[in-house]
């Protein structure tokens, strides 16, 4: 499970970096710092993304509220 503490210390390098949570939300860290919460899940089979906000304007219990509310 993902913590405050590690989002906080990941830095934007080269290519976007993936932080994973559980139950298919995860944090994108972009290669110009932006971070954003994704929620990726099936639906009839095919993969669906949404997008839940971005940190820390959405922290990371208002993202799994969301996540679990989806």
């Amino acid at each position: 499970m993902l913590s405050d503490t590690q989002i906080r210390a990941t830095k934007a390098g080269e290519k976007p970096v993936r932080l994973y949570d559980e139950r298919g939300l995860y944090l994108e860290v972009t290669t110009t710092g932006g971070r954003w919460w994704r929620f990726k899940y099936r639906f009839e089979g095919k993969e669906k993304l949404l997008s839940m906000g971005t940190y820390p304007d959405t922290p990371l219990k208002a993202a799994r509220d969301k996540r679990d509310r989806a």
